[in-house]
């Protein structure tokens, strides 16, 4: 990419590794305890460039990854933390085109994270406040563009679906397995559905409901995450580690159905 400009998100971080999600404007100022850094130094810089406070303190420029924005973006719910997004990905194979239904949008974290894969949602939320925070996190990671394969409605999907031949259905419910007979209509043959739950009681219940509506090869797993220190040969596991987030459930829909 070029260098930075005005419009354009930046993430600086200070030398205690403290991060700070800020969009550039002309004029702007970035304020901490530091001081403050004026935009106007950063635009015009590339990537990855240092700039220093007004009282000194040096803060590292760079570009976010989706990893980074989704952790730093204004949020209005719990997101997916980017431990299970990338499994997720995988888990629902998604693809550029992929005909994605989606329910339970939160800020939009999983909603970017397809998109950016190439996916094409079609998204329910019940919460007018979630659905506009899921597109605006939208269109300032992925940009505008972003939002012509994102089709939010305020709908609630344990009603029904509405449409057919989906490829995946992605869901972030309480109680995902009440969607499941729906997800059976409006999927295709061998179309994937992957669940996000937090207790186990849930994810039974999916499994149940799964094998009750004609879905095959259906899996749970959990992803648990634990970083190391390395630091010359003194080497050792983190003491702390990102353990139990969710378990996700994922299963293909039968031909047979």
């Amino acid at each position: 990419m070029s260098a930075f400009a005005i419009g354009d998100t930046v993430l600086l971080i200070d030398k205690k590794k403290r991060r700070y999600l800020v969009e550039l404007a002309e004029g702007g100022e970035f304020h901490s305890h530091a001081g403050f850094v004026p935009h106007d130094e950063i635009i015009g810089s590339p990537d990855a460039c240092e700039v220093k406070s007004t009282r000194g303190s040096n803060f590292l420029a760079v570009r976010p990854t989706l990893s980074d924005f989704i952790l730093k973006m204004p949020r209005g719910a719990q997101v997916i933390y980017p431990k299970d997004l990338g499994p997720i990905l995988l888990l629902a194979d998604i693809f550029p085109g992929a005909k994605v239904f989606e329910s339970g949008l939160g800020s939009g974290a999983l909603s970017m994270t397809m998109l950016r894969a190439g996916a094409v949602i079609t998204g329910y939320e019940l919460r007018e406040d979630f659905a506009t925070k899921a597109q605006a996190n939208v269109k300032e990671m992925l940009g505008a563009e972003a939002l012509e394969r994102y089709d939010v409605s305020l709908r609630d999907c344990y009603e029904g679906i509405d449409g057919t031949d989906f490829d995946r259905v992605v869901l972030d419910l309480p109680e995902p397995w009440t969607v499941v007979p729906h997800a059976a209509k409006a999927l295709r043959s061998g179309g994937i559905i992957v669940t996000y739950t937090p207790s186990i009681t849930q994810a039974v219940q999916v499994r149940e409901a799964l094998e009750r509506n004609g879905f095959i090869l259906a899996e749970t797993v959990e992803i648990l995450q634990r970083s190391w220190h390395i630091e010359g040969q003194a080497v050792r596991p983190d003491h702390r580690m990102v353990a139990h987030t969710a378990f996700l459930t994922h299963a293909r829909l039968s031909g047979s159905n």
